[in-house]
């Protein structure tokens, strides 16, 4: 199966050298193109995608306005995923995106390899966050957050067994299912299954936003540290 990809970028550099990279993968195709959300949003109506790269700071509509507008009502099976591409001076509006709906980030400087391998990941529907970046990522915008009460204030999190809530503690921390597995000395596949399991109780989209959540309610602060 090809995945079709769209590209959203003001700069057409930028998108030439995506566009290059993609053509050259047997199982991927750039369908379509924009300059700015408008334009994507009106791309869309008419074009089948299965994965957006998404830059953020764009003229007319920028990136994590076009990502909410996409990504509302969300549940839809054949809603296109959104990968947000950033830079570490924007990790804000990498964060407002992800809050937004979108299914991850990466840096606009990340080898092909990488950049590949994280599409193939969106479109699948697993998390494409490396755990390093998200680190990096969580511990300079969270001074940024609502400062919030010493307790996690959502009471879903009170659905969570002791288990579950280590897992997504370990999860907002930044680490991978590998990672946590050893850690807790578990299977990769019981940690999926459990991270499943907390994706189901919050009634969450994906692990970005379980890392969203677990920063938001004061479950884990800033350096990673939990409550």
């Amino acid at each position: 199966m090809t995945i079709r990809v769209m590209l959203v970028d003001d700069q057409v550099l930028l998108r030439t050298g995506f566009r290059m990279v993609l053509a050259a993968q047997p199982d991927m195709e750039v369908v379509a193109e924009a300059g700015n959300g408008v334009e994507a949003l009106e791309v869309l109506r008419a074009t089948q995608v299965d994965v957006i790269l998404m830059d953020v700071r764009m003229p007319h509509l920028d990136g994590v306005e076009a990502t909410r507008r996409i990504c509302e009502g969300g549940q839809k099976k054949d809603a296109p995923k959104v990968l947000i591409l950033t830079t570490f001076d924007l990790d804000e509006y990498a964060f407002s995106a992800l809050k937004a709906g979108a299914s991850g980030f990466m840096l606009k400087d990340v080898p092909p390899s990488e950049l590949l391998a994280a599409i193939r990941a969106v479109e699948s529907g697993d998390a494409v966050v490396a755990p390093s970046t998200t680190r990096r990522l969580l511990d300079r915008f969270t001074p940024m957050l609502p400062a919030t009460s010493a307790e996690p204030s959502r009471p879903e999190l009170e659905r969570l067994t002791d288990r579950e809530r280590e897992v997504l503690l370990l999860v907002a921390q930044g680490l991978s299912n590998g990672e946590i597995a050893a850690r807790l000395v578990l299977s990769e596949a019981t940690v999926k299954t459990h991270v499943g399991r907390i994706l189901t109780k919050l009634s969450l989209r994906d692990r970005v936003q379980a890392v969203v959540l677990a920063y938001e309610t004061g479950l884990v602060r800033a350096g990673g540290a939990g409550a």
